[in-house]
């Protein structure tokens, strides 16, 4: 029978964990042709979620957990659950609720058809602030606009990932990872299923705006030079402009004798090009810290132990 794991990334997630499993375990039941492996991976977590790993593992050999050795982040956590998956497919889930877990047997059925990326997107978004439903519409559409590939908008990371894609994602050893750009980048042959997204089930978002708005640009700047290139855009724009401007002046002034603009003027234009400048460092400066970051060559993840397990650096 073919394995299919359910990768679920976690932190402080340990209301919720008891849900999950029950909800799990009732779609598993009904898909006795397969053999299912849920993974849970503790993302450093600060409450009991890693003990209510242990004790949903003893209680059920189906379930495994892999325990990171501090807060890696989302990214590097699925990274992590990827490297340690068994499954012939790897089915990515929020340990929130808020991706129903009812939705797998028909991803599974479309894996079947010959599908080897099925990816839910979200049709509602029940539960979020208005702010967020906004601000996520408009950041994907201007992701759109700026990335170099086709990323959809409106999906998350729940999805259904073949074997094959699992290793290729696996084999993307980036540090600054950005997931939901990576789906798209490794390709292969995907199908788009569409879900109403539910209110989570215990505790609140771990996402603020800092966080979503550090997404974002790392969204932007992993899969596209645009900001660049827009940078440089903006500096030819202002640089014609100011010569045109000098040469207003100057022609005013031996024509009409007309004094030069003073000191107010003056330093209206030196604060709006030091405003400029500042920008366009910052766009570069982006840059130069992912390559910073690559260049260190540090581990992705370091793993605290599997299945009870110690786990050392560059093992499994």
């Amino acid at each position: 029978m073919k394995l299919i794991t359910i990768l679920i990334p976690c932190f402080n997630e340990e209301n919720s964990l008891d849900l999950l499993y029950e909800r799990l375990r009732n779609m598993t039941s009904q898909l006795s042709q397969y053999r299912f492996q849920i993974l849970l991976v503790n993302d450093g977590s600060k409450d009991n979620t890693l003990a209510k790993m242990q004790e949903l593992h003893t209680k059920d050999s189906t379930v495994s957990y892999l325990s990171l050795s501090r807060n890696f982040g989302k990214e590097n956590a699925m990274l992590a659950g990827l490297d340690f998956a068994e499954g012939d497919a790897v089915i990515l889930l929020d340990a929130d609720l808020q991706d129903p877990p009812e939705l797998i047997p028909q991803m599974i059925e479309e894996w079947e058809k010959g599908y080897d990326d099925v990816y839910a997107r979200r049709r509602s978004r029940a539960g979020e602030t208005w702010f967020k439903k906004a601000s996520a519409h408009w950041y994907y559409r201007i992701l759109q606009k700026f990335a170099d590939i086709d990323i959809p908008s409106d999906v998350g990371d729940f999805r259904l990932l073949d074997r094959q894609a699992v290793d290729a994602l696996c084999s993307l050893r980036e540090r600054q990872r950005y997931t939901k750009g990576l789906f798209s980048w490794i390709g292969y042959n995907k199908k788009e299923l569409l879900f109403d997204r539910e209110p989570r089930a215990a505790g609140n978002s771990k996402m603020n705006f800092l966080k979503l708005f550090g997404l974002a640009v790392d969204g932007i700047t992993s899969f596209s030079v645009a900001p660049l290139r827009l940078a440089s855009i903006l500096g030819i724009i202002i640089s014609s402009i100011a010569f045109i401007y000098l040469v207003f002046v100057i022609a005013k002034t031996l024509l009409f004798g007309d004094p030069v603009a003073g000191y107010p003027s003056m330093i209206s234009i030196i604060l709006f090009m030091g405003g400029i400048q500042l920008i366009v460092l910052g766009i570069i400066g982006e840059y130069v810290g992912r390559i910073f970051y690559e260049s260190k060559r540090r581990p992705d993840y370091l793993v605290s132990e599997y299945n009870g397990n110690k786990v050392f650096p560059g093992k499994k």
